[in-house]
């Protein structure tokens, strides 16, 4: 289990460290990591082995984002930019989930309350930092492509869709995958989702406020400036 967590971590590393942002980054992932490991030693339990999995998965769209805003030449080529753009929109919805997993705090009271809360915030805040990071990229590259100026173009329609990932991630129980290996089962639950709006209230009460929530923060943190 220790090798899981060490050849992961090195992944990060390798593939992360392009500015002092990432090397924060990377100290906060693996702040996350040892809370994680302190708990399993002293719970042995591995409850919550699954936030470094999802954590994981929140690292998908950070590498493919980054990927391409450092080569241009792969954005330059409209093919591979719609197949990099087609895999970072399957994963992004990722980042964001992670602040679901806040849901499953006090199901086990192996740990102190306060314990639990902090590692899957800390987790959560990972997640959410790689997405907005990897989002801003693509931002970038959308506005590049396209020479439009309007943000919102391009922000709330990928928040949007972000929300209605976390809604079938954690409501559907469907993940990334799915669109290869349940493709036809994903796109009748979506389909029916989408088609019937008021039997479903919910759902897009949750998608509408979260997409809301994300973008605010998306542009609070955009926007924000120190000195």
């Amino acid at each position: 289990m220790i090798g899981i967590f060490i050849s992961q971590f090195n992944a990060f590393k390798r593939v992360s460290l392009r500015s002092e942002t990432d090397r924060l980054l990377f100290l906060s992932v693996g702040f996350s990591t040892v809370l994680l490991i302190i708990r399993m030693m002293a719970t042995k339990s591995f409850y919550y082995i699954f936030l470094e999995w999802n954590l994981f998965l929140a690292f998908i769209p950070y590498v493919v984002s980054g990927i391409l805003f450092k080569h241009r030449w792969l954005r330059t080529n409209n093919y591979l930019l719609a197949l990099f753009g087609l895999i970072w929109i399957l994963f992004i919805p990722n980042a964001f989930y992670i602040l679901t997993d806040l849901f499953h705090l006090g199901e086990t009271g192996a740990a102190p309350l306060w314990f639990d809360l902090l590692l899957i915030l800390s987790f959560a805040w990972n997640g959410m930092v790689m997405g907005i990071l990897s989002v801003r990229q693509m931002e970038k590259i959308f506005h590049e492509k396209f020479s439009t100026r309007n943000e919102l173009i391009f922000l709330y329609p990928v928040m949007w869709l972000n929300a209605l990932g976390v809604y079938i991630g954690r409501y559907l129980r469907f993940n990334s995958w799915d669109i290869i290996t349940s493709p036809f089962r994903l796109v009748i639950d979506i389909f029916e989702l989408l088609t019937h709006p008021f039997a479903h209230k919910n759902a897009f009460a949750m998608v509408i406020t979260y997409s809301v929530f994300m973008t605010l923060i998306y542009l609070t943190i955009k926007k924000s400036k120190t000195g």
